[in-house]
C-alpha cells in the first residue's frame, strides 16, 4: 500500500507561511516554505510545489512554481499536472532506456500545449515560472520555464565549481503571458548522470538567492549550510537566515540526497 507521504501538493494561496518558516520531510526528501516577512511588506505567497515519489520503482518527481501578480497561474499549472498524474506515473514506472526522458518530455510538452489548458491560461491574472525535476536511477532530468533554480551538489563537481544544472530565464512564464502560446515554445530541458556517492539535489524559488544582502547568491554557500547536519536542519538554517535578513519575497525549497553506487563516467585516460 502506498504511503500518504509519497504525494504532496501545495500552493501559497492556500497557506501563505508569511512570517512563519515551515520545514517538513517526506521520507528522504525535505520541503521548506517561507512566505516572507510582513515587516518588509509581504502579505501573500504565490509559490507552489508538488512532490511525488516511488521508492519501489526508484524515482522522484518535483514541480516548483513561482508566480506573480496572483497565484492563479500556479494553481492552474498544479491542477493540470495533477490531472495527468496517472499517465505521468505510468511513464515514470517504466525501466530506464535511451528514450525514457524523451517520452517524459513529450508528455510534459503535450500537457502544457493542450488547447484546453492554454485557454485556461488566457483567463488567469498573472503568470508563473515552472521547474520540473525528475530523478530516476542515477539520472536527473529537468524541464524549466523561467527563473527557478536547480542545483546538484557533489564533491567531484564542486572541484570544478559546477553546481547549477539549469539556467535561469527571466522572460519565460506559463499563464496570462504564456511561452506555449508562441509560434515556438521557449523552455529548457536537460539530463545529467549523477556521480558515485552522495548526490544532493536542491530546487529553490528566487527568494533565497535574491534575499537582501544576497547571503545565498553563491551556490557553494548553500552547499556549506548542509555540511554535518541533516537535510531538515540545512533547509531550516537557510530559511532562518533569509527571515533574519528581512526578505520580502517568498521562498520554497525542495532538497534531497541520492546515493549512487555505480561509478560515474570518467575521461578515458583517468
Amino acid at each position: 500500500m502506498e504511503k500518504a507521504a509519497e504525494s504532496f501538493s501545495w500552493v501559497g494561496s492556500r497557506d501563505s507561511f508569511v512570517d512563519r518558516p515551515h520545514v517538513f520531510s517526506m521520507d528522504h526528501l525535505t520541503v521548506g516554505r517561507f512566505g516572507g516577512n510582513s515587516s518588509a511588506g509581504q502579505y501573500k505567497n504565490e509559490d507552489g510545489c508538488l512532490v511525488w515519489m516511488n521508492a519501489q520503482t526508484d524515482w522522484e518527481f518535483v514541480l516548483l512554481l513561482d508566480a506573480h501578480n496572483t497565484a492563479e497561474s500556479a494553481e492552474k499549472v498544479l491542477k493540470q499536472v495533477e490531472a495527468h498524474k496517472a499517465a505521468l506515473e505510468t511513464l515514470l514506472n517504466q525501466p530506464l532506456d535511451p528514450a525514457f526522458f524523451q517520452s517524459l518530455e513529450k508528455k510534459v510538452l503535450a500537457m502544457f500545449q493542450a488547447e484546453e489548458f492554454r485557454k485556461v491560461c488566457r483567463n488567469v491574472q498573472g503568470e508563473t515560472a515552472c521547474l520540473i525535476a525528475v530523478r530516476k536511477g542515477k539520472y536527473i532530468w529537468w524541464f524549466s520555464v523561467g527563473d527557478c533554480l536547480l542545483y546538484l551538489f557533489h564533491p567531484e563537481l564542486a572541484e570544478f565549481g559546477q553546481y547549477q544544472l539549469n539556467q535561469r530565464q527571466f522572460y519565460e512564464w506559463i499563464g496570462q503571458v504564456n511561452t506555449f502560446e508562441g509560434a515556438v515554445p521557449c523552455y529548457s530541458s536537460g539530463t545529467r548522470e549523477l556521480r558515485q556517492g552522495d548526490n544532493h539535489l536542491f530546487l529553490t524559488t528566487d527568494g533565497l538567492v535574491e534575499c537582501p544582502g544576497e547571503p545565498f547568491a553563491e551556490p557553494k554557500v548553500i552547499r556549506r549550510c548542509f555540511k554535518g547536519v541533516s537535510n531538515e536542519q540545512g533547509v531550516s538554517a537557510l530559511l532562518a537566515e533569509i527571515e533574519k535578513n528581512g526578505v520580502r519575497d517568498s521562498t520554497t525549497i525542495v532538497s534531497w540526497k541520492v546515493q549512487v553506487t555505480e561509478k560515474g563516467s570518467l575521461a578515458s585516460n583517468q
